[in-house]
């Protein structure tokens, strides 16, 4: 599959680059999209919930009535989750939600999303970019000119560009990653993907092990 370059301004370089059919071009794995990109938000949780239980409340350990006799239920401690201020009955504890996934289903979550992007023509290939200074003015350039200044968009580049990166930080709705940082939730959360014309053979490379 043929794809026209961009430059950053939105003009046809009249550059073409072929794209991987086994990287842009599988039949999607819904499965392994699901697992993935489950994966990563279980990834994002802090998991440092905490509610103490009636060993960790502070208050008297004595028996507060006699065992028998009372025509109610017995009871050994104040600190009783049945009672108000009591500790609470199997609270919440600090946990970690990660779970393992391994490397090959990885990799068919990310060609899957990337494949997913393509058929919907939601992906963009742009000559390689760099910024003199860091400064959020001109990244905002480039979105408009792109036609994406109103969408979500996700630019991937090649190599470690400090000056884009930090241009972007600023924008709510455009996210700059490396080749490295691409994850299936990241791709198929943006409107359009911007992939830089330097970073597809690292790509191809990545994913087509």
């Amino acid at each position: 599959m043929e794809v026209a370059v961009l430059d950053i301004t939105g003009k046809d370089t009249g550059r073409k680059v072929e794209l991987s059919s086994d990287v842009f071009g599988i039949a999607p794995n819904d499965h392994a999209i699901y697992l993935d990109v489950k994966q990563y938000l279980a990834n994002q949780r802090q998991g440092t919930h905490k509610s103490k239980e009636r060993a960790e409340i502070t208050g008297s350990t004595r028996k507060i009535k006699k065992q028998k006799g009372t025509g109610t239920a017995r009871a050994g401690s104040i600190k009783s989750g049945v009672f108000r201020g009591g500790g609470r009955m199997f609270g919440p504890r600090p946990r970690s939600y990660s779970f393992k996934l391994n490397k090959n289903l990885k990799r068919l979550a990310r060609k899957s999303a990337l494949s997913i992007q393509t058929n919907d023509n939601n992906l963009m290939i742009i000559e390689d970019f760099n910024f003199e200074d860091p400064k959020t003015k001109n990244f905002v350039s480039v979105l408009k000119s792109l036609e994406l200044d109103t969408k979500k968009s996700l630019f991937v580049l090649g190599n470690e560009n400090t000056n884009v990166y930090l241009s972007s930080r600023n924008i709510k709705n455009s996210k700059v990653i490396n080749v490295s940082e691409i994850n299936t939730y990241g791709v198929l959360n943006a409107n359009k993907v911007v992939i830089t014309e330097g970073s597809l053979e690292e790509i191809n490379t990545n994913l087509s092990k």
